[in-house]
C-alpha cells in the first residue's frame, strides 16, 4: 500500500518540479528598449535580421494591404514578445503557427506564439494586414503624408509604426525587401536597389532590395507620380533619383539639387570613407514640407526645401548622414549628435571646397550671433532633451564643436577621425561617449574635459576654450560668409519629426 503510494508520488512531485523550473524561465518580452527620451518604442526579447514586406496600395482610397514577414533570433525565453504597429491585424503566425494578439498602449502590438519560444533559436513572424495609414494618429499625429496621386511615409524618429510591424528602434537594424503593388501609372519609390518592375492586371509591382543593416526610421516607402532618372556611378552603383511629376514651380530647383547626388557622394567618399551602401539617391514628392530626412539610400526632401531654388546644401546634409546616422546610428536618442553634428559640418567642409567661407569662418560667425545669455547655450547637443532633439543648437553648436576638434588635435588628426569613425563602426550604434574615447584613443590626447564644455555645459565657451573656436569677440563683427544662406535655408530640415 506505502508502496503504490510512494511511486506515483514521486512520478507526480518530479512532474511539478519540472514545469514550474521550465516554465518560470519563459517571460514576456519588454515593451520597449528603454531609450532615454522614447522608453516605448522597440521591444525586448529578440532581434530582427530581416524584413520582407509584400504590400498593396491604393492612392485614391488609402488602403494599404500587407503581409510582412520578419526573420528574427529571440535573446530570452520568450512566453510572448511585442511589435510597434498601428493598423489592424487580421492574422499572425509564428514559426507557421497560428499565434494569439491583443493590443496595448499607443502602438504595441503583443503577441503571444502558440508555444514558447527558447532563447538563441530563430523564428519567423507572419502579420497580414490593412488599413488606412493617414487614419492611425499616435499622440494625435500621423507619419503618413496624403499627396494628391498617393502617399509617403518619412519621419523620425518613428516611422515604421504606419505601415509595417517591426522592432521600431535604431539599435535593432536590419536587411529588406520590399515589394509593392500601385496602380499602373503609378511609382513605389523605396530603400535600396530596384530589382524588377512587372506589370498584371492593371497593378504594376516595384520590388525593391536594402541589403545592408537599415534602421526602422530610415526606410521608406512613397508612392505617386514620379519624374524619374536612372544612371550609375563610377563605381557602378544604381543611382535612382525622383520629383514629383505636380511640384510645380519648385520642380527645376528640387531637380537642379538632387541630381547632384553622385557628385556630392563622391566628394564625400574623400571626407567620410567608401559610401557604405549598395544605391543611392534623392525623391521630392508633392508634401509641402520644409524638412528632409537621411532614408537610408534615397533621402527624401519635402517641396518647400526648395522655395528659395535651388540648394545642393541640404542634399551635402542628409548624404552625409548615409556615413554619420544610417551606417554608424545612435545607441539612444539622446545621441542624436553623432548624428547631426557631422552632417551639420560636412555642409561647412563643402562651402569651404566650394570657396563660399572655411569651415573656421562659419564657427566664427556662429560663435558671434550667439551672445552668452542666449538660449542658443543653454541647449547642449551631448544630451539636448526630447524637446531639443532637433534645436538649431544640435546643429550648429554640434559643428561648433567639431570645428574646435579640428583645431586642437590638427587637420591630419581631425580628418583620419571623420574617415576611420564610419569605417571602424560600420553598419553599428554608437553613442557620444563611445566617440569621446574614439577620438582620445586615436589622436592621443585627454579629451574628456574639451568635449564637456562643447557638448555638455550649459553656457557659451570662452573665447578659444581647450584650444577650440579662435575667435576674439573684441574685433570687428565677423562678416557673414557666403554660403550662410544656404546652410541657414536647411536649419529646419528635421524640425517636423518629432511628434
Amino acid at each position: 500500500m506505502r508502496h503504490r503510494l510512494i511511486v506515483p508520488g514521486a512520478a507526480v512531485l518530479s512532474l511539478l518540479l519540472a514545469i514550474p523550473a521550465s516554465a518560470a524561465s519563459f517571460e514576456p518580452g519588454a515593451p520597449g528598449v528603454g531609450d532615454s527620451y522614447y522608453p516605448q518604442s522597440g521591444n525586448g526579447g529578440y532581434d530582427v535580421s530581416h524584413y520582407d514586406l509584400r504590400l498593396k496600395y491604393q492612392p485614391k482610397t488609402d488602403l494599404l494591404e500587407g503581409t510582412a514577414t520578419l526573420l528574427a533570433t529571440t535573446t530570452q525565453d520568450l512566453s510572448r514578445f511585442n511589435l510597434d504597429f498601428g493598423l489592424k491585424v487580421s492574422e499572425i503566425r509564428v514559426n507557421g503557427k497560428k499565434a494569439a494578439f491583443t493590443t496595448s498602449g499607443k502602438h504595441e502590438l503583443e503577441v503571444t506564439p502558440a508555444a514558447p519560444l527558447e532563447k538563441g533559436k530563430q523564428i519567423t513572424v507572419v502579420v497580414r494586414y490593412a488599413g488606412k495609414p493617414s487614419e492611425v494618429k499616435i499622440d494625435g499625429y500621423s507619419g503618413w503624408a496624403r499627396t494628391p496621386d498617393g502617399g509617403v511615409v518619412a519621419q523620425e524618429p518613428d516611422a515604421a509604426v504606419w505601415w509595417y510591424p517591426s522592432n521600431d528602434h535604431p539599435t535593432d537594424k536590419a536587411t529588406y525587401d520590399i515589394s509593392v503593388a500601385v496602380p499602373d501609372g503609378t511609382q513605389a519609390l523605396s530603400n535600396g536597389v530596384l530589382l524588377s518592375e512587372t506589370s498584371k492586371l492593371g497593378w504594376t509591382r516595384y520590388n525593391w532590395r536594402s541589403d545592408k543593416p537599415q534602421s526602422t526610421y530610415l526606410t521608406t516607402l512613397a508612392v505617386g507620380k514620379f519624374d524619374i532618372t536612372k544612371d550609375t556611378t563610377a563605381n557602378g552603383l544604381p543611382v535612382i533619383n525622383a520629383v514629383s511629376k505636380d511640384l510645380g514651380s519648385n520642380a527645376g530647383a528640387a531637380k537642379a539639387s538632387i541630381e547632384r547626388t553622385a557628385e556630392v557622394v563622391e566628394w564625400e567618399e574623400g571626407i567620410f570613407g567608401p559610401y557604405p551602401f549598395n544605391a543611392l539617391g534623392g525623391y521630392v514628392p508633392n508634401v509641402p514640407a520644409g524638412y528632409a530626412l537621411e532614408t537610408q539610400t534615397r533621402p527624401f526632401y519635402g517641396s518647400k526645401a526648395f522655395d528659395k531654388g535651388a540648394n545642393v546644401s541640404v542634399v551635402v546634409h542628409e548624404l552625409a548622414h548615409q556615413w554619420y546616422g544610417d551606417s554608424v546610428s545612435l545607441k539612444d536618442w539622446k545621441d542624436i549628435w553623432v548624428h547631426e553634428g557631422f552632417a551639420r559640418y560636412s555642409q561647412w567642409l563643402w562651402s569651404e571646397k566650394e570657396g563660399e567661407g572655411t569651415a573656421q569662418e562659419l564657427a566664427d560667425y556662429v560663435y558671434q550671433q550667439h551672445p552668452a545669455d542666449d538660449p542658443f547655450w543653454k541647449v547642449k547637443p551631448g544630451n539636448p532633451g526630447a524637446e531639443n532633439q532637433f534645436d538649431i543648437a544640435v546643429y550648429d553648436r554640434g559643428a561648433l564643436a567639431l570645428q574646435a576638434l579640428r583645431n586642437k588635435v590638427g587637420d591630419k588628426v581631425f580628418f583620419g577621425l571623420l574617415k576611420s569613425w564610419p569605417t571602424e563602426n560600420k553598419y553599428g550604434n554608437a553613442s557620444v561617449a563611445d566617440f569621446v574615447k574614439f577620438a582620445e584613443k586615436k589622436s592621443g590626447k585627454k579629451l574628456g574635459e574639451f568635449f564637456d564644455t562643447w557638448l555638455f555645459q550649459a553656457a557659451k565657451p570662452s573665447v578659444g576654450a581647450a584650444k577650440g573656436v579662435t575667435i576674439d569677440t573684441r574685433k570687428a563683427p565677423v562678416a557673414q560668409p557666403k554660403s550662410w544662406k544656404s546652410i541657414a535655408a536647411t536649419n529646419h530640415v528635421h524640425e517636423a519629426h518629432g511628434h
